[in-house]
Order: C-alpha cells, then structure tokens, then sequence
C-alpha cells in the first residue's frame, strides 16, 4: 500500500505566475504571433516521447496502475497534439492539455509523461502573458489530483488503490514553482526584447524625422532667398527690357548669378542623401558671408548695413546664424516696403545676438514673414538651444531677434 502510494503522486512539471490575465481567454495572439511559424518538428518530438514514455511507465507500473488501451493512446494524443497551437491560442491549449491529463489520471492509468504535455502548455501561456489563467488551469489540475488521490481513489480504477502520501504534494508544489520560475524569467527576458527593439525603433524614426527637417529647412532658406531674388530682378528686367537694355541685361546677370548658386547649394544638400556619412563637398555657410548676402541683396534693391564682426563659431552655430541672417532679409525683400535694412552682430552673456531690422512699412498681412520661414529659424535656434524672437517695432519696422548660445572654435 505505501508503495502505492508513492506512484499516486509523481513529480510533474507545471505551469506559471498569476498577476494580469489576457483581456479575453480564447483571444488569439497579437500579429506578430500570428504569423509565427507552427512548431511541427517540437510537437512532434514531444507527441513521440509522451506516446513512448507511456508505454514504458505503464509497463513499470503494472498490477498498480491500469494498462494503456485506445482511449488512454486519445488523451496522449490530444494532450500532445494540441500543441501545434501553443502560440497561437496559448489559453485554449493550456486548459485542453490540463483538461487530458485530468481525464488520463481519473482513469487510473500510469503515471508519466502526459505531466509534461500540462508544463509545456503552461510556459507557453505564461510567456504569452496569461500567466493567471494558466495559474487557474494548474490550479484545476493540481486541486483534481488531490481529490482523485486523497478522495475518489476509493471509485476510480485501478481497483486497490490506496491514498496518496501528503508529503508527495510538496514535491509536486516544487515543480510547479520551478517551471513558474523559468517561464517568468523566459517572459520578462522576451519583454525586454522587445522594448529594446521598439526603443531602437522609434530612435531610428527620431533620427529620420529630424534630418529630414534639416533637409526642408535647408531647401527652403536656400530656395526661398534665391527665388526671392530672381522673382525681384526678373520684374526689373521685364519693365526694363524695351526702355533700357543694358539695365535688363545686369537684372538677367543677377538671375543666372543667384540660380546657379541655389542650385549649388541644392546639390550640396541632395549629396549628402545619396552618400550618408560622407563629409560634404563644399564647406557649409556661414557668416563670413555676410557679404555675399549684402550684395544679393543688393541686387533685389535692398540695402544693407552690417554692424559687428562675426565671431568664429563652430560650424553648426555659424550655418544656423548665417541662415537666420538670409531668412529674415528674404522676409524683408518680400513683405516690407522698405528699401533699407540692418544687421547687427553681438556678444552679450555668452551668447550670440543677431539684430535683423527694417523701417517698414509691410507691403501685406504676412509682414517679416509667416508660415515655414519664421518656424525654421525657430527651429534652427531651438536645435542650438537660443530663440528667435520676432514681431513690429514701436517705429512701425520690424525686427528678428536671435539669440544663440555662442560655441567658438577654440572651445572645442
């Protein structure tokens, strides 16, 4: 009788934790899930060993326990088979593989490998995140083992049957805890995973978003200025054309000067799409250009006073500034009806200051500009950590304030 009552109650491996269950236990899984591939060759495998393992054990339990016959090879092959599914409706597996192996016990037949069948359902469920109802399907199977071995032995075959020893719940106890264990530790590790790969992701997407700002704030400071001064002299040389010709003629020098250098700059920015990573052909602008855009500017009918020396900034910092410079003059060529402009560079608390003003009056609602022109300056600044400030002046001109954190060369 004692010894058997030590087979009533083998070490079986089992299931999981128990926090938040699935919103819906027959749900299927995510997409992802979804499109994972079935897993013949383990079910197979699995199937092969608890068909083989039962045999085996029923054969070394015989006289206690009942000899397999058809309905038992049934339950095998449910309990197994229903694996195929695990990660795909991992909930409805778990509670099919604990449901066979409670029929497999309550017939009385051998203990084995069926247990097995139940542990791998269950780490699919938990690391699928259902770990309270796999803890719910364990806890059936667990709660209908001690009454089958403590209770209904005395019903069920085989015939003779005693009760179960108490001590062997504390083995089964251990194995539920261990395969618990494991399959949170498999969980967690797989939700890190993944959180890296979305964290990575979503890096990749913020690199991509803000080059491609970079990419339309540069095409535009350099297509706007330009088109501003080609639209300006193509007018002189229209109205200019019949009366004075050698007048039209500088206006249509002018256009060719200022469209070959925007599509310089435009090739510039499009070679750094084709070839990332490469250092750029020409040296980007800054604002030892300042008279380049003095004499464009010049040649739109605009005059423009340059007060202070631009300091030698580091190259991210002297494109930001010599930009917001060519920005806010192509604002005051196309919304302002003065002819006469000011810039002023200065150094104030480690920072650097660039004055940008006209004497107005606007020639539209959009005056100093509107739309991209103002939000890229205020985005190159923002990206440098300083502020664009811009809005009418008492006098009734306008003026773009920018104040930019100052980088020199030698700070490096």
């Amino acid at each position: 009788m004692e010894e058997q009552r030590t087979r009533r109650s083998p070490a079986w491996g089992g299931p999981e934790w128990w926090r938040h269950g699935p919103p819906g236990w027959w749900n299927r899984q995510d997409d992802q899930e979804r499109g994972a591939r079935w897993p013949w060759p383990s079910t197979l495998v699995l199937t092969a060993f608890v068909l083989i393992g039962s045999q085996f054990a029923a054969q070394a339990q015989e006289g206690d326990r009942a000899m397999l016959d058809p309905f038992a090879r049934v339950l095998l092959l449910v309990g197994s088979g229903v694996l195929l599914w695990r990660r795909r409706y991992p909930v409805f597996v778990v509670f099919v593989t604990a449901a066979a192996a409670m029929l497999y016990l309550g017939a009385g037949y051998a203990y084995g490998p069926v247990f097995f069948t139940v542990a791998v359902g269950c780490f699919s469920a938990v690391v699928a995140g259902h770990r309270r109802v796999a803890w719910i399907a364990v806890g059936m199977l667990w709660a209908g083992h001690m009454v089958i071995s403590h209770w209904l032995y005395r019903w069920l075959p085989p015939s003779g049957d005693g009760p179960a020893d108490w001590g062997q719940e504390v083995v089964v106890a251990t194995w539920v805890v261990a395969i618990m264990a494991v399959s949170e530790l498999v969980r967690v590790r797989r939700e890190q995973w993944a959180r890296d790969r979305a964290e990575r992701a979503q890096a990749a997407r913020r690199r991509a978003d803000e080059e491609r700002l970079r990419i339309a704030r540069e095409l535009h400071d350099v297509l706007a200025h330009s088109i501003s001064v080609i639209n300006v002299q193509a007018g002189v040389g229209l109205a200019l054309l019949d009366s004075d010709p050698e007048q039209a003629r500088t206006a249509l020098t002018t256009i060719k000067a200022a469209s070959k250098e925007a599509l310089g700059e435009v090739r510039q920015v499009l070679d750094t799409l084709r070839a990332p990573g490469e250092a750029p052909r020409a040296p980007a602008p800054g604002l030892d250009r300042l008279p380049e855009l003095v004499d464009q500017a010049a040649s739109a009918g605009l005059r423009v006073e340059v007060v202070g020396e631009a300091p030698d900034l580091l190259p991210g910092t002297d494109l930001a500034a010599f930009r917001i410079v060519q920005e806010a003059l192509t604002n005051v060529v196309r919304h302002s009806g003065s002819r006469h402009a000011r810039v002023q560079v200065g150094q104030a608390a480690g920072a650097l200051r660039l004055w940008i003003d006209d004497d107005g009056p606007a020639t539209g609602e959009d005056a100093g500009g509107s739309g991209n022109g103002l939000a890229g300056m205020r985005e190159r600044a923002a990206a440098l950590g300083g502020t664009i400030e811009a809005g009418p002046r008492a006098d009734g001109g306008f003026r773009v304030l920018a104040v930019l954190p100052l980088k020199l060369k030698e700070d490096r």
